[in-house]
């Protein structure tokens, strides 16, 4: 059996960048995670437990992040995270086993590190999916589809200064619940962190992505180990992956905008002759040239600086950058179980305006989750 891990500091800035790459343009900033990551280290013991050392009847918490990572004052401390916690057991008088983030990114794979540390909890290694997603419903591992599941969800974040500070607790159907955190995020002005749904450790061995921090941590060693050695950053993370670097070029004619809590907009990839298009919801949604469609959410379409080697997200892109963009199969992916529902996708298709639910369904046992 895999054993339990104490994470350190070197653990902590490779999760950050390994899960910039898994974010899939989200899952929020490698800079503040790997900051939290290594104030959480630094503040006590971080015990990254697998989900097979838990008792199947041990409740586990979901930590998040919510917002837009682009909204110029968004503002979530380490406090506002453990503050979640706290606050969802006294509201709720629910005293976890464990912490489980809900996606992979280079923040949202330290979701839990300092809220562990505080409390002392295991930060269990099953986030809901192993990739980054845009809605917290996508993050339920299914758990909208059960009729008389009640989703608590507590929200905390926002500047007391700026006077956005916002502490929320909602009880209701998941996407009811969703919902109200998504406009709590927006009364922040931009992020609050979340706690939210507590279930037992067998649910989320089923329907979640058991193993998939340590992928982060593995992939964002690699990485490091090939930016020493001046070598492919990028191709090193394909092939880590099993997937390609489609293109190389120049980020033209890009479209930003903050829209109900969501970084949406679009951008075109130049090279010569050749040319690419890139959606995004927070997470990359599509990439496509000309009338064919190279890859659609929930593969993983990631950009990389070209000059460095290093991923960036949807929210640090700018005119002009030249950018290299990574493609992974979804069949390649650790997919949660919110990962399998095409209505999920549908909010995915109005908000960028693309075809998605044919191109991922129309080939549904390849999906695969775990």
């Amino acid at each position: 059996m895999v054993q339990e891990h104490i994470l350190t500091e070197e653990d902590a800035i490779a999760a950050a960048l390994g899960g910039t790459v898994l974010g899939g343009g989200g899952g929020g900033s490698r800079r503040l995670g790997e900051k939290m990551g290594i104030q959480a280290v630094q503040t006590g013991r971080v015990r990254l437990v697998p989900i097979e050392a838990l008792s199947p009847d041990a409740i586990l918490l979901t930590v998040s992040a919510v917002g837009a990572p682009a909204a110029k004052n968004a503002c979530a401390s380490p406090a506002d995270y453990v503050g979640a916690v706290e606050r969802f057991i006294e509201c709720f008088d629910v005293r976890p086993a464990g912490i489980i983030t809900n996606e992979c990114g280079g923040n949202a794979t330290m979701n839990g590190w300092i809220q562990a540390a505080h409390l002392q909890l295991p930060l269990v290694d099953a986030p809901c999916n192993g990739r980054a997603h845009p809605t917290g419903v996508m993050g339920a591992m299914g758990l909208h589809l059960q009729s008389d599941f009640v989703s608590r969800q507590v929200a905390v974040g926002g500047s007391k200064a700026c006077g956005s500070y916002i502490e929320m607790a909602a009880t209701g159907s998941l996407a009811k619940a969703s919902g109200l955190v998504r406009l709590a995020s927006i009364e922040a002005e931009g992020l609050v962190a979340v706690a939210r749904n507590p279930v037992p450790a067998s649910y989320v061995k089923k329907n979640a992505a058991p193993g998939a921090i340590a992928r982060c941590i593995a992939l964002g060693k690699k990485m490091l180990k090939l930016q020493k050695e001046k070598n492919d950053i990028p191709a090193g993370a394909a092939d880590f992956l099993q997937g390609e670097i489609c293109m190389e070029g120049c980020i033209r004619q890009l479209q930003l905008e903050t829209r109900k809590g969501f970084d949406v907009g679009s951008f075109t990839v130049v090279r010569g002759d050749c040319s690419m298009e890139m959606s995004f919801w927070n997470e990359y949604m599509t990439l496509e040239t000309g009338e064919k469609r190279i890859g659609t959410f929930p593969d993983l379409l990631m950009t990389f600086e070209a000059a460095s080697g290093m991923p960036i997200s949807s929210a640090e892109i700018r005119e002009g950058m030249n950018i290299k963009i990574l493609h992974v199969s979804s069949k390649n992916m650790q997919l949660g179980a919110g990962m399998l529902d095409p209505a999920l996708f549908e909010p995915a298709e109005a908000a960028v305006g693309k075809d998605i639910l044919s191109y991922v369904f129309k080939n549904k046992e390849e999906i695969v989750w775990h």
